[in-house]
């Protein structure tokens, strides 16, 4: 009920009462009863606004329970509630309900905006006014390698040491301006990031930046531009020996019965070096495309090897050379015959290649640790230990000169590599200068190799 409506019939009586003594000057018996009944007056309007008050304290707890976010409780039961009370108590479980509703959808707004925002590839950070990082996703900090560190409440130039982008979030943030650069971030593993920054909406202050790492694109192309290069260079050599020996023999040396031979027979030697460079590169494209279809099987080491050898042993013998096998017979690997067959042909012909007149050339073959293992030794003229690393590379050569005379396309490793890839293998080497060289072959072992373990 209304709180004018309970306190005037507690304090209507008395106060008639106390006026009617006053004016009538009644015995004292009566003014004592008046007296009586004030006092009675002022003790129920006491109690009642305890129980306002104890209302009042409750609807507060339970209140500020909810506000704090703490378990829902019922509302307190009062015998007899004020309406007032009451009336406090609906709005404030109204205002509630629509906040509720609307923490609800805020939050799953959040939820939603940091899934989609972590689900990215690119990195992302959003900056206050003052460039501080406010907010960030999964990715950046992959990409900073900042797995402990904190990304918020850093200021760009703390988390990238770089001018430009501190200079181009500053302007986002304070002129509203736009700007993409590129940069490479040093360390143990170097990345190259595109960033876009841009301004936030004009009703929000700051800026935010978009991280794209085209680290594996930029190599990429660097790899597109050597290989132009490499092979524009490789194809210049022998075309311009042909054709400059063609026009010499259309000049008049087709007559000559001493150079015309000479010239002839240089023509087709540099065609079939342009011929064999054409196939190692339609050989390398197709494996690199993994465009090759190779048939795994048990292939015996010991009769791949000794195909390859009477391949290089003509060349070997012109220069006196001796190729040697110790590949046991019951030596049985998994790969593709023809695959592992080219890869041997290749070591062997590298090893007769690069060894002087009167070396030695062998083969070993073994199984270590589960694989079969093939060593081609030669007691050639060495690599360096800093070519060691990149002798696998298209076109990479340790002395360019010596190799184009010996005729060597650069792709003979690279085909090795990729083959042994393609079969689940691999390739390594040891080597000194002038103290030859040794190259290793790994291949998956065939269950029913009977080689014993060297």
């Amino acid at each position: 009920m209304p709180l004018r409506a309970t306190l005037l019939p507690l304090l209507l009586p008395a106060v008639v009462v106390a006026t009617l003594v006053a004016l009538l000057d009644g015995p004292k018996e009566v003014v004592a009863a008046a007296l009586v009944a004030l006092a009675g007056s002022l003790m129920s309007l006491g109690v009642s606004r305890g129980t306002l008050q104890r209302q009042l304290d409750l609807l507060a707890r339970h209140t500020r329970d909810r506000a704090e976010g703490g378990p829902p409780t019922s509302a307190p039961v009062v015998p007899e509630r004020l309406d007032e009370v009451a009336g406090l108590e609906g709005a404030i479980d109204s205002l509630h309900a629509q906040l509720s509703a609307r923490n609800t959808v805020l939050n799953q707004d959040a939820r939603t905006l940091t899934a989609v925002l972590d689900g990215m590839a690119e990195g992302i950070w959003v900056t206050d006014e003052e460039g501080t990082v406010v907010r960030h996703n999964d990715a950046l900090r992959a990409m900073l390698d900042s797995t402990s560190n904190p990304l918020t409440g850093q200021r760009p130039l703390a988390l990238i040491r770089n001018e430009a982008l501190h200079d181009a979030v500053m302007r986002a943030c304070r002129e509203g301006a736009s700007s993409h650069l590129e940069l490479t971030l040093d360390g143990l593993f170097p990345r190259t990031l595109s960033i876009r920054v841009t301004p936030l909406a004009k009703d929000l202050p700051g800026s935010a930046a978009v991280f794209h790492d085209v680290t594996e694109l930029r190599r990429l192309e660097k790899v597109r531009k050597d290989f132009v290069a490499n092979v524009s260079h490789e194809l210049r050599t022998p075309i311009t020996a042909v054709r400059g020996y063609a026009e010499t023999l259309q000049g008049g040396a087709l007559n000559d019965p001493v150079m015309a031979p000479k010239m002839v027979e240089i023509i087709h030697r540099q065609s079939e070096r342009l011929s064999e460079l054409v196939e190692d590169l339609l050989e390398l494209s197709r494996l690199e495309s993994r465009e090759v279809s190779l048939k795994l099987a048990h292939v015996t080491l010991a009769d791949a090897a000794a195909r390859a050898a009477d391949t290089v042993r003509p060349k070997a013998e012109s220069k006196g050379q001796v190729v040697s096998l110790h590949v046991p017979q019951g030596l049985l690997a998994v790969g593709d015959a023809r695959a592992v067959e080219q890869v041997l042909l290749n070591l062997l012909d590298n090893a007769v290649k690069y060894t002087p007149a009167g070396g030695q050339v062998e083969v070993y073959g073994a199984c270590e640790q589960g694989r079969c293992v093939v060593r081609v030794k030669d007691t050639g003229v060495g690599i360096e230990p800093k070519h060691l690393s990149r002798i696998f590379e298209r076109f990479y050569r340790v002395d360019k000169g010596r190799s184009r005379d010996m005729g060597g396309t650069g792709l003979g490793l690279s085909i090795v590599k990729h083959l042994l890839q393609a079969m689940d293998g691999e390739v390594k080497v040891e080597s000194q200068p002038n103290e030859g060289s040794t190259f290793t072959i790994f291949l998956p072992l065939a269950a029913s190799s009977s080689a014993a373990t060297g």
